[in-house]
């Protein structure tokens, strides 16, 4: 045992100790005092997102009084090139017409294959049957929430062209070894970057992993710009279908020998321009991300360093060579039969003791109705009877809130109501 492992073992051994030794006062859920006893007003500011300031309404006001809007476009987009050193950068309106590009971008011919996780935002799927391309749906790992490499490879068809990776909750894919796989397999590798602002893996951004690469910049998101998104790519040529597509001021702007200039003043037919006042925000955003996420993790370290030394408390797994962020919340799952008490009534009992726990099933696409029905697609996809890892992490998960601010009292209030609720875990399974 390494010296750092013997260590987490020790604290954790002697964390356990503690909750036998010591007495508990009395659960909320069965009429004791809560635990956690931060204003409400305190929490909501903590944890209100977005978050915009005195940077993002002056970028604003200089937009308007300037009255040469689109110029924020093209600063947005060398800005996120510098950011990410991806080769080619494009804004779009939102993440999925970023998705709809990207799909167009690809040129394949319909009846194509696309690998795509099921637990997915319904956008990286239903954007491809716009060219005749049909989803092949492949599960998450139970321990990480993303792609399944396993999966697909005993999903693998004749058709299958390109695999999309979809980072969830801001951890990476294993795109190293899905890449590889890519390769050997000669499929186009493709990221849904949606949830992973400012995540990397080996030093390499999210979103440059594949041949191309698409964010979301909605309000939710960790650079929300309310709407907006952009895409990546790495060669010329998907960059200058993507860009044409929903771009029609692009095509004069490419080199001569551009096969996509010929279609000067309409490009492809669609207008999938980003707001300027989305990029002018975006702009602040992208200079406030690594900063914001830093605090956001910092907290979640402090707190899950913690918790998962309860019995059956468990984070999500994270390679040493990647860097996550967090979208949304701060994701935990729980091992029922370890910790003795059931999902639902750890619910029930944080919630009595004051703690913002929650849980929200991630919508499977197979499962909804337009994939079931063959009228909307080339061919009908294969809708696969069970989705173990989806399941798994959509039954095991519970959500705490992401904290974006100093927040050391809340975070020893959240530990002491946990350790609480495992030292009466008899009672928690009565509930």
């Amino acid at each position: 045992m390494s010296d750092s492992s013997r260590r987490t073992f020790v604290q954790a051994s002697a964390g356990l100790a503690a909750l036998s030794q010591f007495p508990r006062p009395a659960l909320a859920a069965f009429g004791g005092a809560a635990t956690v006893t931060i204003p409400k007003d305190r929490m909501s500011t903590l944890t209100r997102w977005p978050r915009y300031g005195p940077e993002e309404k002056t970028a604003l006001h200089a937009l308007i009084e300037e009255n040469r809007y689109y110029n924020a476009l093209p600063q947005f987009e060398k800005e996120w090139q510098q950011f990410t050193k991806a080769p080619y950068v494009k804004a779009h309106m939102n993440g999925s017409s970023a998705l709809t590009s990207m799909y167009f971008a690809l040129d394949l011919p319909p009846g194509s294959e696309i690998m795509v996780p099921s637990y997915t935002f319904f956008s990286t799927c239903l954007a491809m049957r716009f060219f005749g391309y049909v989803p092949i749906f492949i599960d998450i790992h139970p321990k990480t929430a993303c792609f399944d490499l396993d999966d697909a490879r005993k999903k693998l068809t004749p058709r299958t062209k390109a695999v999309v990776a979809m980072h969830s909750w801001g951890l990476p894919c294993e795109m190293d070894k899905i890449g590889g796989w890519c390769k050997e397999k000669g499929l186009i590798l493709l990221e849904d970057s949606c949830h992973a602002h400012g995540a990397s893996m080996q030093g390499k951004m999210m979103g440059t992993w594949g041949a191309m690469g698409v964010y979301s910049f909605q309000a939710s998101k960790l650079m929300p710009s309310v709407e907006g998104g952009v895409g990546m790519y790495q060669s010329r040529q998907h960059y200058e279908r993507a860009a044409a597509f929903g771009h029609y001021e692009d095509p004069p702007k490419f080199p001569k020998d551009s096969p996509v200039r010929a279609y000067e003043g309409t490009g492809f037919g669609m207008k999938f321009r980003m707001h300027p006042f989305a990029a002018a925000v975006a702009r602040v955003q992208l200079r406030e991300l690594q900063a914001n996420n830093a605090l956001a993790i910092g907290n979640i370290r402090k707190l899950n360093t913690r918790l998962t030394q309860l019995p059956g408390l468990f984070e999500p797994l994270v390679r040493a060579d990647q860097n996550r962020v967090y979208y949304h919340a701060n994701m935990l799952f729980l091992d029922e039969q370890k910790a003795g008490f059931k999902r639902g009534q750890l619910l029930k009992a944080l919630q009595a003791e004051g703690v913002r726990a929650t849980m929200w099933d991630y919508p499977e696409q197979h499962k909804l109705k337009i994939y079931s029905e063959a009228k909307w697609w080339h061919h009908a996809p294969v809708i696969p009877p069970t989705m173990p890892g989806n399941a798994h992490v959509n039954a095991t998960h519970i959500f705490l809130p992401l904290l974006h601010g100093p927040a050391e009292d809340v975070i020893d209030q959240y530990v002491q109501a946990f350790e609480k609720i495992w030292a009466r875990k008899s009672e928690v399974s009565k509930l």
